[in-house]
Parts: C-alpha cells; sequence; structure tokens
C-alpha cells in the first residue's frame, strides 16, 4: 500500500493488521474524524451500518479505545492518540508472546533439519539471522569466508562467544586492514589464503561449521535495494547432505 492511498483508508487498514475487524477500524477512525459523535454520525461519514456500530463501540471500549457518553443518543470518543497508540502496542505485545509460547509448544525437542535437501534463503536479514544460528551451534570448528562490508559487529560479537568457547575460526576473503581489527578482538582466529579473488566475484559468503553446516551467499544486482544489491543464499545441514560434503572436501 502507497502514501498516494487516501489516508483514512490507509488507516483503516493497518488498524485490521492489528487485529480490528473491518467495521471496528472504520468506526474508530470516523471517530477521530468527528473528534466525537453519535452512531448516525460515524455511520454517515464511514462505510458502517448505523446498528453495527454500537457492536463495533463496545468492541472498541472494551479494548479500551473509546469512551462512552450514556445519553440520548448515545455519544462516543477516542482516547488520546497517544492511549490508543499504547493500548495497541501492549495488545501486539501480548499477541507476540502468546504466539512464541504456542510456538515453544509446536517445537520438537531437538529442532530438525533436512538432510539431504538444500534450503533457499533470501535478504541479508534472514540470512544473517541462520548464519548466527550456525555460528552459535558451533562446537569445534568453523570456516568463514566473506567480504569486508558483510562482516558486521554482529558477526564479530558472535565469533568472537565461539572463540569463548574453544571453537577454532578460519577466515578468509576481506581485506588486511579488517584482518587486523578483527585480530585484536579475536586473537586465535586463523587467516587463510582463498584460490580465487573473493572480492572480484559476486560473492557474498561462505559459511562451514563442524563440517556438518553450510552456507553459501551470493550477491545480486538489486536496483530496489539502498545499496544497490541483493543477498540470496542456499544452505543445509547433516553429514551428508550434498553442500556440506563439497564444501568439507574443498576446505579440507
Amino acid at each position: 500500500m502507497t502514501d498516494s492511498v487516501d489516508p483514512r483508508e490507509r488507516a483503516v487498514a493497518k488498524l485490521e493488521q492489528l487485529g480490528l475487524s473491518e467495521y471496528e477500524a472504520d468506526t474508530f477512525v470516523a471517530l477521530i474524524q468527528l473528534g466525537r459523535g453519535t452512531a448516525k454520525d460515524v455511520a454517515d461519514i464511514g462505510h458502517v451500518p448505523r446498528t453495527r456500530v454500537y457492536d463495533a463501540v463496545e468492541t472498541l471500549h472494551d479494548r479500551g479505545l473509546v469512551d462512552v457518553q450514556h445519553a440520548t443518543p448515545q455519544t462516543f470518543t477516542t482516547v488520546s492518540h497517544e492511549t490508543a497508540l499504547r493500548t495497541l502496542s501492549l495488545d501486539y505485545e501480548n499477541l507476540l508472546t502468546r504466539f512464541e509460547r504456542a510456538l515453544e509448544e509446536l517445537e520438537p525437542a531437538q529442532p530438525q533439519r533436512e538432510g539431504l535437501g538444500v534450503w533457499t534463503t533470501t535478504g541479508p536479514e534472514a540470512i544473517t539471522s541462520r548464519m548466527l544460528e550456525f555460528i552459535d551451534e558451533t562446537e569445534d570448528e568453523l570456516v568463514y569466508m566473506t567480504v569486508d562490508e558483510l562482516l558486521t559487529d554482529t558477526h564479530l560479537d558472535h565469533l568472537e562467544r565461539a572463540a569463548e568457547r574453544g571453537v577454532d575460526i578460519h577466515l578468509a576473503g576481506i581485506s588486511e586492514a579488517v584482518q587486523e581489527r578483527i585480530r585484536e578482538r579475536i586473537p586465535g582466529l586463523t587467516v587463510f589464503e582463498t584460490l580465487w579473488d573473493w572480492e572480484k566475484v559476486s560473492a557474498g559468503s561462505v559459511l562451514l561449521t563442524d563440517e556438518q553446516t553450510a552456507l553459501v551467499s551470493v550477491l545480486l544486482p538489486e536496483s530496489g535495494t539502498s545499496n544497490g544489491t541483493e543477498e540470496t543464499a542456499i544452505w543445509g545441514s547433516g553429514e551428508h547432505n550434498s553442500l556440506v560434503v563439497v564444501l568439507r572436501a574443498i576446505f579440507t
């Protein structure tokens, strides 16, 4: 939905995404525009039948978003913008908490990963999340090839913690200047040379951990992103996973 859409329609759509029904969202926005009004007033400027305004107001009132004046006819007004945002934010946080608990109940005791298949992940945030997960689970050794711009402080934080656990870390692909900075944080890290110039290919990162999990990402031209590139990756896990076997052979 773009900014060219009518602000009223955009506000209604966002409220629906936060869990309000269409009539509830429309009623709430109408009352914001009115300041205060009756069911007839809401129906006149909104898209809610007058008889349904009362049901919508009752729900909004129960959620702490609307106040009701018991007069004849009844008059309604919204709470302040700050109170509404705080209430909706709390509702959203509670929903996420309940969702997290539901996920915990659904997850197996030991998360299962596909042993033979190769999975695809797109976008720097999703790729970083998967990569950090692999690093955090490493027990003995990891091999990591990347380029300067993809090696963030967050990556270094996780690598540093891995080194503190006794993990042997082998790093390649980055510039000498960055290597020196990393050695200050992770003195035991080993830097190795690759057979190809990592910076001159459209490569992103390669990660192999404990010879059990592997991830390879590439950088693709993408005009819609802020830096003009998009990152996509494939990953797999398991001793006999095809991607793991290939990378294990290369780095061994």
